[in-house]
Formats: C-alpha cells, sequence, structure tokens
C-alpha cells in the first residue's frame, strides 16, 4: 500500500511517527556527514515536549547556548549540524523542559558511551569494519535451527575471568580468545551474554540500561565488539544477546523523563512503574516507541551480526498487574489483564525481524502458560521461535533438592514436562537467575551429603540433555561451581584444583558432544514423533526410561535413576529383538562413578510396557544410562543360529568318536602299571 508522506516531512520520520521506522538509529544519533565541504556531525533526537533542545559536550565547554538545536517537525523531532565534530567526542543533549527545568540526557540512540560511572555519549562512526564471518552467515541463512543442537552457555561478560579487582576489565578480544576456544572444547554451540548494551551500575548485571545502542565501553568500542562477534563466528560459535524491551532504570541521564514528561514510558500510573525493580515501563501502545525498539533489536542483528536475542522479562509485559500490588492496575478494554499493547508490539517486533533476517532466534523468557508464544503472528501467536520452560526448570529444582525419600510422592515433578513438551518450541535453562540471591549453586541444591550431590548432579544434567527441547547452562556450572554466582568476584576457578569437580568437568565436556554426535538428542525436538515413553510410572523406584528418535529412526534409550539405590536387576520394554549396548554411563569410573565402561544387553520374548520385547540390567544408584540398539534381527534368526550352532557342535563330537576307539585299542595294547603287574601275576601261578 502507497505510503502519503505529509508536505515537508521526510519519509524516514514519517515512519517513525507510524511506529514503522524499523531503521531509525540511520536518521536518529549522531551521524558524519559533509556540507559544504566541511566535515561535521548531524545530531537529531526525538524530544517532543522540551522547550528547547542543545547539543552540549567537550566541544563547546558544555554550554547548552553555543548549539541550539532546530526543531524541524510539530511531533518534536529536533536536529543540529556541528561541523569539525571528532570521532569520540563526548555529548549529551541539554533539554529545557516544559516547566524550565534543565536535564542532561545521553543519546538514546548513541552507537558508544563513556565507561561507567561516567554517562556522556559518544560520537563515534559504526561503519567501516571489514567482517570475516561471510561462510557463517550465509550457512545462517539455510540452516534449520528448530532440527540443529542448540547447547547455550549463558555468560555475564564482567565476571567470566576471575579478576584481581573490581576494577579491572578485560578488552571484547581477551575475552574472546579465551571464552571461545573454551567454549568449543567443552561442546558448547552458542553464547547467550547477559546484556551488553550500555549500563551504569554494574549491580543491575545490564538489565537496566541507558545506551540501548551502544555495546558497553567496559570491554572497548563498537568495532571491538564486532571483532569479538565475528571471531566467535569465523571459530563455530552463535552470539545470542539479552535484549531488555520491558524496561529501563531512573538514572538521570537515560530515558526515564527525557523531555521533562513521561516520554518512553507510559503516562499511567497503572501502568508506568515496576515497583519491585525501580525501573519505568515502555509505552509499547506509542509508535515513536516501537520505532525506537523496533529499530534497537534490528541495529543488533544487522550492524552486529548477532544470531539470536533472547527478550528479557516477556511475563511482565504481557499482564497488566505484573507487579500491582493491591489491585492497583487497569483492566484493558475487555476487563482482562492481558497488556493488549504489548501483545501487538511483540507480534510486530517478531514479524519485522523474521521478515528481514532468514535463520534468526528469537527467544522469549516467558514465566507464565501464555499461549502460542512460539506460534506465527498470522494465526494469533506471539512469533517467537524459542520459549524458556520455565515449568520444567522450577519443577526440577525442586524434585532434585527434595530428599529421596520424598520423590516418590513427587513422581510428576519428574515426568509432567514431557506431556506439555511440544506444546512450544522450548529452550531449558539452569540460568543465572538460579545461582543467585540466597539460591545457592546448582551443586548445593542436591540433596544429601556433598561427596553424593556430584551423582546427583551428573544424573539431572544427563535427564536435561535427553529431554526434548534446546539446552542453556549458566557459566561455572560445568565445573560445579561450588558458591553461588557474584558478578563481582568472578567464578570459582580455583576449585578445578580438587578431583571431583575437574571429575565433573570433564563429563559435562563428554555429555555435551555426545549430545552434539547423536542426532536422537536434536533432531526432532518439538514433535512426538521424536519421543516415546517406555516407562514413567515407577514412582516406588523413581526410575524412568523413555526414547528419543530421529527421522531417519534411530534411537537412544534414556534409563534414569533418582534414588541412591542400586538396581541389580531392573526389566523394561524394549521396541527391538536387539543387543542393547551402554553408550553412555553417567556413574563411569572417569566421572568419580563406581562402572565401568560399555556393557550389552540381549533382548529377550518377554512382553513389557506395552513393547513386545524386553531387558534386564543392572542400573546403579543415582545415575542415568543411555543404550543404543543394534544389530537389530528376529529372534527366530537366533534360534536358526542356535540351532546351526548345536547341530555342528553334534557333527564334531562323531567326527571325533572313531578317534577315541583308536585311543583305547592302543590303550589296550600298552595297558598301565597296574594292568601289567596284573599280568604277571597270572603268569606265575600259571
Amino acid at each position: 500500500m502507497a505510503i502519503t508522506v505529509p508536505k515537508g516531512l521526510d519519509l524516514p520520520f514519517y515512519l517513525f511517527h507510524q511506529g514503522e521506522n524499523y531503521e531509525a538509529y540511520k536518521t536518529f544519533g549522531a551521524h558524519f556527514m559533509g556540507k559544504d565541504g566541511k566535515g561535521g556531525v548531524m545530531f537529531r533526537v526525538w524530544a517532543p515536549k522540551a522547550k528547547s533542545v542543545s547539543v552540549v559536550g567537550d566541544f563547546n565547554n558544555w554550554d547548552r547556548t553555543v548549539h541550539c538545536m532546530d526543531k524541524i517537525s510539530d511531533a518534536g523531532i529536533w536536529e543540529k549540524f556541528i561541523p569539525d565534530i571528532k570521532q569520540f567526542d563526548t555529548y549529551k543533549y541539554s533539554i529545557e523542559t516544559a516547566y524550565g527545568q534543565i536535564k542532561l540526557k545521553a543519546d538514546p540512540y548513541g552507537t558508544h558511551m563513556e565507561t561507567r560511572p561516567n554517562t556522556a555519549s559518544k560520537v563515534y562512526d559504526i561503519s567501516g569494519y571489514r567482517w570475516q564471518d561471510k561462510e557463517w552467515m550465509k550457512q545462517k541463512e539455510t540452516a534449520d535451527v528448530y532440527h540443529s543442537p542448540m547447547n547455550i552457555y549463558e555468560m555475564h561478560l564482567n565476571s567470566w575471568f576471575t579478576k584481581k579487582d573490581e576494577d579491572e576489565l578485560f578488552s571484547y578480544m581477551q575475552l574472546a580468545e579465551k571464552l571461545v576456544p573454551y567454549v568449543k572444547k567443552m561442546g558448547f554451540t552458542h553464547i547467550e551474554m547477559m546484556p551488553v548494551a550500555e549500563y551504569p551500575f554494574d549491580g543491575s548485571w545490564g538489565y537496566q540500561q541507558i545506551g540501548y545502542y551502544a555495546p558497553t565501553s567496559r570491554f572497548g568500542t563498537p568495532h571491538d565488539f564486532m571483532e569479538f562477534v565475528d571471531y566467535c563466528h569465523t571459530h563455530g560459535v552463535g552470539v545470542i544477546l539479552d535484549w531488555v524491551p520491558a524496561h529501563f532504570p531512573k538514572d538521570a541521564a537515560g530515558l526515564y523523563e527525557f523531555d521533562g514528561d513521561y516520554c518512553y514510558e507510559y503516562s499511567d500510573p497503572n501502568k508506568r512503574e515496576h515497583y519491585n525493580w525501580g525501573t519505568r515501563v515502555f509505552d509499547w501502545g506509542k509508535p515513536e516507541v516501537q520505532s525506537f525498539l523496533i529499530s534497537n533489536a534490528n541495529y543488533w542483528i544487522s550492524e552486529y551480526h548477532i544470531d539470536g536475542l533472547r527478550v528479557d522479562a516477556v511475563a511482565s509485559m504481557l499482564y497488566l498487574d505484573y507487579d500491582r500490588q493491591g489491585g492497583a492496575w487497569t483492566p484493558n478494554i475487555h476487563g482482562g489483564n492481558e497488556n493488549l499493547e504489548a501483545v501487538a508490539f511483540l507480534q510486530k517486533l517478531n514479524a519485522a525481524l523474521f521478515t528481514r533476517h532468514k535463520g534468526l532466534m528469537m527467544i522469549a523468557e516467558e514465566s507464565t502458560a501464555w499461549p502460542m508464544v512460539t506460534k506465527p503472528t498470522d494465526i494469533g501467536g506471539l512469533g517467537f521461535n524459542f520459549k524458556w520452560n520455565m515449568g520444567w526448570m522450577n519443577d526440577m529444582l525442586s524434585y532434585m533438592s527434595m530428599s529421596p525419600e520424598y520423590r516418590q510422592y513427587n513422581h510428576d515433578k519428574l515426568t509432567f514436562s514431557f506431556y506439555y513438551a511440544f506444546s512450544e518450541n522450548f529452550i531449558l535453562p539452569i540460568s543465572h537467575d538460579e545461582v543467585v540471591y540466597g539460591k545457592c549453586s546448582m551443586l548445593d541444591k542436591m540433596s544429601g551429603p556433598r561427596e553424593k550431590r556430584f551423582d546427583s548432579l551428573r544424573t539431572f544434567l544427563a535427564y536435561m540433555t535427553a529431554h526434548p527441547g534446546k539446552k542453556l547452562t549458566f557459566m561455572g556450572q560445568e565445573f560445579a561451581q561450588f558458591r553461588e554466582w557474584n558478578y563481582k568476584t568472578g567464578l570459582d576457578w580455583d576449585v578445578l584444583e580438587f578431583e571431583e569437580h575437574k571429575r565433573y568437568q570433564e563429563f559435562v565436556k563428554d555429555i555435551n558432544h555426545f549430545y552434539l554426535e547423536n542426532k536422537p538428542l536434536w533432531e526432532i525436538d518439538y514433535d512426538w514423533s521424536g519421543f516415546s515413553w517406555i516407562s514413567n510410572d515407577d514412582y516406588h523406584n523413581s526410575i524412568i526410561v523413555f526414547r528419543r528418535i530421529d527421522s531417519s529412526g534411530d534411537e537412544v534409550i534414556a534409563v534414569c535413576n533418582f534414588l541412591p539405590v542400586e538396581q541389580e536387576i531392573y526389566s523394561f520394554g524394549v521396541p527391538y529383538y536387539a543387543d542393547y549396548k551402554v553408550v553412555f554411563n553417567t556413574d563411569n569410573k572417569k566421572y568419580g562413578g563406581t562402572s565401568r565402561s560399555g556393557g550389552k544387553y540381549t533382548a529377550e520374548c518377554v512382553p513389557m510396557h506395552g513393547l513386545e520385547y524386553s531387558i534386564s540390567m543392572k542400573i546403579p544408584a543415582m545415575c542415568a544410562i543411555f543404550l543404543k540398539p543394534e544389530n537389530k534381527r528376529s529372534p527366530e534368526d537366533d534360534l536358526k543360529k542356535k540351532a546351526a550352532k548345536t547341530e555342528k557342535s553334534s557333527a564334531v563330537k562323531t567326527e571325533k568318536k572313531p578317534a577315541a576307539k583308536s585311543s583305547t585299542v592302543k590303550s589296550e595294547k600298552k595297558p598301565n602299571a597296574k594292568n601289567s603287574a596284573k599280568a604277571k601275576g597270572e603268569k606265575a601261578d600259571k
């Protein structure tokens, strides 16, 4: 449909006010350009309620009277061309509000910022980086993310390294050169970084941002961050960013009451605040806010080659009564608690991004049972293609933390997630949120004495590996970090001096690579055809057995024992008359268990669990075992082989009979000593 542009208003501005400009960062912010043969920078900002706006910085001694901006539209767009501006010059917008106050604000579209605690924007031209990841980007366009392995390593850039002190920082490439080889060695396919858009307060971990378009300067420049992503891609590692469209902080330099009024946030007091977080809520119904946020998502994907966005706190966006105590919320036009503006925004966001980017991953952190989160927008879905499975996570952490004697009464926590596993495209997350604020480390979440918790942790991770859905693990869990995560002190790499932690890290590496090498564990994650129960109701023994199957019919059978009790002989049904080979055992001695590697069990013609055959095997205490069927055949084949073997054995015995007779004759010719003495005696009597 043709768009009529109002007279005097350029198309990008018009689309911006319609909520349809998905590259607003090319229009707003600070951009180098030529004018009258002189180089300079064009500054543009949206401040609809401002009385006046100036550009201030080192170049004019922060004097707001020097570079006053021109208001070029009634809808509040201001611009100013300033010659002789240099790369890295710092600046802010000096905004005079309708009430006569002066506010100093960072550029909402600024691409670079000062290192915290300073908050000024910096002029920076992001163009000109020479990308080396063409092969990665080309493969991504044709990749099928749903039927591919995905094992995500979630991380916090500031604290992955062990720091000598709080103020010690590392460059993006110093991080990349250590992080990427480690991630590859450990068998992860992607890294997911907690937010990197600029934020002043370390303790927010990046979730309270003031520079939505600026990679944090803690580790370098925007080009340095591009090089970081480039390095990941050229070494075969995908990059996912945490993205925060739900709320923003009340920092004076940020989006908070940007022009002296409610500019980016809701004006409605029943929608405006996240009281528990101390933040403001974006007004997703405002077209200019839609253009700002959708452009921002597009910016990271287009300009920084990011492979996916994990959208933070989606549940807080969807519900009008989220974090509203005492009924302080306003129902929607239908009388419900759904935020219809947020729903429409998320649908618009995903439709816009998937139209532009093939192979993209849009991941919702949505903690409720909101329907159709990962279904297409044209049938009423939100349009994401993945969702964190928070229900599974909560159930399993509750289950693993309880004493084993109570697990038989909570067997549903172990099995319930399988029944809704295909209702959405799920990622199974063990994220940073589970190991902070007194929730303790994953190791300490396991019940029982400390020396047995490693057994539980191995069993849990193997179960997670076999469960339908992609995987996510927060840094430190791969070597069983002893303490909960602390962003100030970093990871406890020193625990790898202890044998049990070193063995656990080896286990994680092995099971991650086992996952990557076995299609049944990831090819059909979102359809019943990739999964089948064998036994799900043995709550007395807290044992489950299930199959994972790929498109060619190959499969892995998972046997999980969640009690510290060994089963000397445990029988369950199997689908084929075959040999069932142990291909992975969490109780292996190399990981600190008691079992030898390997083992094979032949099916018996004893029906069980609705299947024609069964096997009986030993299951060690608190462990998971993966089996693969091999040498499939019919029982008749074995009977024929057995009969042929018996016949051959009989024939061999028959052939040996003459030889036995000959031996007897020889014995008669040459009697033994006893018979010889008897013969001599008989002669003497005669």
